[in-house]
């Protein structure tokens, strides 16, 4: 009798019915709006509930709504679930993304199945046939769905490459020793082959992954039952997949091996690099781990060299700031400082000088650590604090190498401050780094650090205070109109006709509404009315009152990230976030 009754439940599941019949039963169309919807419906090759939506007659909100009190069909917020990754080796990728369907769980015969359509009994049938169990629809949101597709698809090697671990390490017993021998052999990341051991097919996986991201940053984190892998994108960490912890050292290995790291040593931190192709890019990647109580972590930032695009447009300068940045760079001598807090922009900031600067008739050597890209032309100097080359020192033997400008990636100690203002005085250019909140609070900054006025005052020609706000997502981007709270949050006279953007969550954006990241900038060339009051010792308070006055032509932090607002360019919530909060 169970196959019977089995069979009846699975007629059921899959009989006909209308939407429109009851989407009327719910009460939410009536009569003469479903014909409108079902002739718009003809020839356009969509199904009616997106017809209906896309013209207004219903939204998203009510077809969830009706479905779950009409059907019983059960809601799923596909963005507060993590979708295990072997699921993509039980749909497959063809049809998920042909029907807008993504597996959820499987229990027992049955496959859970998340679809924007539930009635779509055709996607049913097909997924049915694939999977050869009994299908669950669940409704969810078509972005969600989109995401989700996106997300547990775009993991698929890294999900075959665990199931194959997983099956390695079953034969061999143990499997974490022998698997981590696997990781010696090399491979280039983005090459098919099957000869490739898992744990290398994985790691490539992840590293692919990150750069169809764009990420920044990966993190790969043990926990106590897994290793958690997650990635900074546009300057915040997202989750992207879990490895079994069985598998974390045979991973760990492979990363190590890479950067040339000691793969016996686990007590102690370890820094390395490598460099890969991915799809044509060539990526460069800074490897740092560190022992936690679960085993190592490791963080891996990656750099594109391929894609690098090093000039005043793609740090995001615009009208006036783009002259001011041209002047200063024109200087014959004097030092030009770019701060601001860590992940702020610093470093690609001072690299677009530096390529900006970068003529065959000038003698242009700089001093990092680490050297982030290597630029044709430019005599780049690697810091080893643990063979006594520090900045300090580093700086001394360039002066007598003959420079014109001098690059200096960060001014962390008085020592190096002081002979860098020295260094302009005698005819150099130099540019450097420093982590202060603002144009103004540099000055404090060097002469706390023991630089005595005058030099400040003789050296500094010009500072860039900077922050990094996220874009607006352009593909669900949308007007507002603000209400009287929050202009008031960003100081603004309350104006009803004020129009703000934002964007509303897509497949494109992780559902964030924002996409990308621009520069926001405070550029204060020192003038001589600034240096007088520098080497006459005046505070802060002095020169920030001379700055206000309109005819300084200062324009602060604040302002130019509230043009960005009304442009459109990122939202009033994250300059609220990112730049009101940190000043």
């Amino acid at each position: 009798m169970a196959p019977t009754s089995n069979t009846t439940s699975k007629k059921q599941n899959r009989r006909p019915q209308r939407l429109g019949d009851l989407l009327l039963a719910s009460g939410l169309i009536n009569e003469e709006q479903l014909a409108e919807g079902l002739a718009l419906q003809k020839g356009s090759g969509k199904r009616l509930g997106e017809v209906l939506q896309d013209h207004g007659i219903i939204t998203e909100s009510d077809l969830i709504e009706a479905l779950q009190m009409q059907l019983g069909i059960e809601f799923v917020d596909l963005g507060k679930i993590n979708i295990p990754t072997e699921l993509a080796q039980v749909v497959p990728k063809n049809i998920a993304k042909q029907y807008q369907v993504v597996p959820v769980r499987v229990f027992r015969d049955e496959l859970y199945l998340a679809m924007s359509d539930p009635l779509n009994f055709y996607a049913i049938e097909e997924v049915r046939k694939a999977v050869r169990r009994r299908v669950v629809p669940m409704v969810a949101m078509s972005s969600a769905v989109e995401r989700a597709i996106q997300i547990l698809y775009g993991n698929e090697g890294a999900a075959k490459a665990i199931e194959e671990m997983k099956r390695e390490a079953a034969l061999s017993g143990e499997g974490s020793g022998e698997l981590a021998d696997a990781a010696f052999t090399s491979s280039i990341v983005g090459e098919e082959s099957a000869a490739q051991a898992p744990a290398i097919r994985l790691v490539n996986a992840i590293i692919e992954r990150a750069v169809t991201e764009h990420a920044s940053d990966i993190h790969m984190e043990p926990r106590e039952e897994e290793l958690s892998v997650r990635m900074r994108i546009d300057g915040l960490l997202r989750d992207i997949l879990t490895v079994p912890r069985e598998l974390q050292a045979a991973v760990i290995s492979r990363i190590k091996v890479m950067s040339n790291m000691d793969i016996t040593e686990r007590r102690v931190p370890q820094d390395g690099r490598f460099n890969v192709k991915v799809r044509d890019k060539d990526i460069d990647l800074r490897i740092s781990t560190l022992p936690t109580v679960y085993g190592e972590k490791i963080v891996a930032r990656l750099l594109d060299k391929s894609g690098m695009r090093l000039n005043r447009d793609s740090i995001g300068l615009r009208g006036d700031d783009i002259h001011k940045y041209e002047k200063l760079i024109r200087i014959k001598s004097g030092v030009i400082l770019i701060v601001g807090p860590t992940g702020s922009g610093k470093s690609t900031t001072m690299y677009s000088m530096i390529h900006d600067l970068n003529k065959r008739d000038v003698n242009l050597v700089t001093l990092e650590d680490p050297v982030e890209y290597n630029i044709d032309g430019v005599n780049q100097v690697q810091i080893n604090e643990k063979t006594g080359m520090t900045f300090a020192k580093g700086l001394r033997a360039i002066l007598r190498q003959d420079p014109d400008i001098i690059g200096i990636g960060e001014i962390r100690d008085g020592e190096t401050a002081e002979i860098a203002m020295r260094s302009a005085i005698t005819g150099h250019v130099v540019l450097s780094t420093i982590h202060t909140s603002d144009a103004v609070g540099t000055i404090e900054r060097l002469t706390d650090m023991g630089v005595e006025p005058y030099l400040v005052a003789s050296a500094l020609k010009g500072v860039f205070s900077q922050r990094l706000v996220r874009k607006i997502c352009p593909n669900c981007k949308q007007a507002y109109t603000p209400d009287e709270e929050e202009q008031d949050e960003l100081g603004l006279p309350y104006r009803p006709d004020r129009v703000f953007y934002k964007g509303c969550g897509c497949p494109e954006c992780f559902d964030t509404g924002y996409r990308g990241r621009t520069g926001v900038f405070e550029i204060f060339p020192l003038g001589i009315k600034v240096r007088r009051m520098i080497a006459a010792r005046k505070g802060r308070e002095a020169i920030e009152a001379m700055l206000t006055d309109p005819s300084s032509g200062f324009v602060s932090l604040k302002e130019n990230a509230l043009k960005l607002v009304e442009e459109g360019v990122t939202t009033a919530e994250e300059v609220l976030r990112v730049v009101y909060e940190d000043i």
